[in-house]
C-alpha cells in the first residue's frame, strides 16, 4: 500500500510538471501571434503594391456562348444518308472445305472417308461475300448518291439502303481514284437530298457533324470542329481536317456544318491502331462536286495536264537561289512531246506559279494544272540558272478513262487458277529462307485471298511436286483437274502450312 501512494504522489507531481510547462508554451505562443498580428498588416500591403492586378476592362461579349443542340439538323439531314454495302463473288472456302480435306487426306496420306462424312459437296459454285460497308449522301431526288471511290472499289454488286429499310441495288456512274469519289445511282424517285454547302468559306474551329454507318451501326451521328483546312496529306486534293469520331464505315458519309449543309465528304482517319484517335479528315465539298459532274456527264474525269515530273525544292536550295523560302515544283523530268516541252520548259526549272496561282509546294502544281481545262493557253512562271522567265503553255488532257485501242491486260493472278501471280526466287533469298526451291506470291485476287493465301507468300509445293520456278509452277497449274482440290505447301515467315484451294476455269 504504502508503495502505491509513493507511486501516486510521483504521477501527480510529473503531470503538474508537464502543465506547468504546457502554460508557459502557451503564453509565448499567445506573445508572438500578437506580435505576428501587428506586423502582418504591413507585409499585406507590401504584396497588395507589388503585385495588385491592373484594373479589369470593361465586360465584353462571351466568343463562345453554350454548346450547339445538333437535334434539328439531323432530323432534317438524316434521311438524306445511306449505308453501303458492297459484294463480291469468292470462292465458298467454308462450304467446300470438307470436301477438300477428304480429298486432301485420300490422296497425300490414304486415309478413306466415307462419303458425305462432312456434309459438303463434292462442287459448290461461287457464292456472293460481303466485302465492305460504307455510307453516302443522297444529292438528288432521282437517287444519285456520293461515296467514297475506295468504298465501291472493286465490287461486283452495291446496296444502297435507306433510313426507311428499303433496298436497292446501285450502279457505279463512275470513280475517281485520285480525289476518292464515286457517284452512283439507284431507280428511286422523291428521296430526300441533302443541301450542298461552301467548304471554301468553312471555319477552322466551326462546329461540324458526321452521320454514316460506323462499323455498320446505321446513321451513328458524332461532332467535333474543324481543325484545320487544306491539309496537304499527300493526296491529290488537299483534305479538311477535323475531331470528328469517324471509324471504318463512315467513309462516304457526309460532313456537315451548323446550317445542315454538307460541307465534305468523311473519307480517311490517322490512326495507329485502326479506330479513331481524334484526327480525320473530310474531301472538301467543292472538289467533289465538280468530280461529281463529270462522272455524271461521262462516267469519267478529264484533267489538264503539262507532262513534267516534279520533287519538292528543299531549304539550302531554296536559299542558294535567292528563293528565301522554299517555294516551286523542281522539274526533274520533262515529258518528250508534251505540252511542257513544247513551251520550252527543261529539267532543273523550278515553277513558280501558274496561270497567275502561287505554287507554294509542289503537291500544288497537279491540283492547279488538273482544275485548269485541256486546251486552255496559260501562263507559266519559271525559275532557271539566269533569272525568271515566263512561258506560254497550252494544257494538255490526262483522263482515268482506258484507252479502247488499249485495252489493260488481266493481272498474273487474274490468269491464274488458283488467283496468285507469283515469280521466281533467287539464290540469296532461297539461303536466307533455307529451301531449295520455291515461288514467291507477288499478287493475290479475291479468289486467292479468299482460299487463304497471301501476298509475300512462298509456295514451295504443289500437290506431292516440289516447286523449283515460276514456270514449272504455271505449267503444273495448268495441268491439275477442275474437279479436285489443290494441295499448295506455303511457307509463311516461320512455319509452313498446307492451303487447299479449288481451281477455277480461267479465260485465255
Amino acid at each position: 500500500m504504502n508503495l502505491a501512494r509513493l507511486v501516486a504522489r510521483r504521477i501527480v507531481r510529473h503531470d503538474r510538471a508537464w502543465l506547468a510547462l504546457l502554460s508557459v508554451a502557451c503564453i509565448t505562443l499567445s506573445a508572438a501571434t500578437a506580435r505576428a498580428a501587428t506586423t502582418l498588416p504591413q507585409a499585406s500591403s507590401t504584396a497588395s503594391a507589388v503585385f495588385a492586378p491592373a484594373a479589369p476592362p470593361a465586360a465584353g461579349p462571351a466568343l463562345v456562348v453554350g454548346l450547339p443542340d445538333f437535334t434539328r439538323l439531323v432530323r432534317q439531314v438524316g434521311p438524306a444518308v445511306v449505308n453501303i454495302r458492297t459484294y463480291t463473288r469468292a470462292p465458298d472456302d467454308s462450304a467446300r472445305q470438307d470436301e477438300q480435306t477428304r480429298e486432301f487426306l485420300r490422296r497425300f496420306f490414304g486415309i478413306p472417308l466415307p462419303p458425305g462424312s462432312g456434309g459438303g459437296a463434292a462442287q459448290t459454285p461461287d457464292e456472293e461475300r460481303p466485302v465492305g460497308v460504307g455510307s453516302g449522301f443522297i444529292l438528288a431526288p432521282d437517287g444519285y448518291v456520293l461515296t467514297n471511290a475506295h468504298v465501291v472499289d472493286g465490287a461486283e454488286r452495291i446496296v444502297v439502303t435507306l433510313t426507311d429499310h428499303r433496298e436497292f441495288t446501285a450502279t457505279l456512274v463512275g470513280a475517281d481514284a485520285r480525289t476518292d469519289v464515286a457517284l452512283l445511282k439507284i431507280d428511286a424517285v422523291g428521296l430526300p437530298a441533302v443541301r450542298i454547302g461552301d467548304s471554301s468559306r468553312l471555319q477552322v474551329g466551326e462546329w461540324v457533324v458526321a452521320i454514316g454507318s460506323p462499323f455498320g451501326l446505321d446513321n451513328t451521328v458524332t461532332a467535333g470542329i474543324v481543325s484545320a483546312k487544306s491539309r496537304d496529306t499527300g493526296d491529290y486534293t488537299p483534305l479538311i481536317q477535323t475531331d470528328v469520331a469517324v471509324n471504318p464505315g463512315n467513309s462516304g458519309g457526309p460532313l456537315i456544318d451548323m446550317h445542315g449543309r454538307v460541307v465534305g465528304m468523311n473519307s480517311q482517319i490517322y490512326s495507329r491502331t485502326g479506330g479513331f484517335m481524334g484526327i480525320s479528315f473530310a474531301v472538301p465539298i467543292d472538289q467533289a462536286m465538280a468530280v461529281a459532274r463529270q462522272l455524271k456527264a461521262s462516267g469519267h474525269v478529264v484533267r489538264g495536264k503539262i507532262g513534267v515530273v516534279i520533287g519538292d525544292v528543299s531549304r539550302p536550295l531554296a536559299q542558294a537561289l535567292g528563293l528565301g523560302t522554299a517555294r516551286g515544283a523542281l522539274v526533274s523530268q520533262v515529258e518528250k512531246g508534251g505540252a511542257a516541252d513544247a513551251a520550252g520548259v527543261r529539267p532543273g526549272d523550278i515553277i513558280t506559279a501558274i496561270d497567275g496561282h502561287e505554287v507554294r509546294r509542289s503537291s500544288d502544281l497537279p491540283r492547279l494544272v488538273g482544275a485548269i481545262h485541256p486546251g486552255t493557253r496559260v501562263s507559266l512562271d519559271v525559275l532557271r540558272p539566269g533569272g525568271a522567265t515566263s512561258l506560254r503553255v497550252t494544257v494538255g488532257s490526262w483522263s482515268d478513262k482506258a484507252p479502247a485501242a488499249a485495252p489493260s491486260q488481266p493481272s498474273p493472278a487474274a490468269r491464274s487458277p488458283i488467283g496468285v501471280g507469283v515469280v521466281d526466287l533467287n539464290r540469296e533469298q532461297l539461303a536466307q529462307l533455307g529451301l531449295r526451291g520455291g515461288v514467291l506470291v507477288e499478287s493475290v485476287d479475291a479468289y486467292g485471298s479468299a482460299a487463304g493465301l497471301r501476298v509475300g507468300d512462298v509456295i514451295e509445293a504443289l500437290n506431292a511436286s516440289g516447286i523449283v520456278t515460276a514456270s514449272q509452277f504455271d505449267a503444273q497449274l495448268a495441268k491439275l483437274p477442275g474437279d479436285k482440290a489443290a494441295a499448295l505447301l506455303v511457307r509463311r515467315g516461320q512455319t509452313a502450312t498446307y492451303v487447299l484451294v479449288h481451281p477455277r476455269k480461267v479465260s485465255e
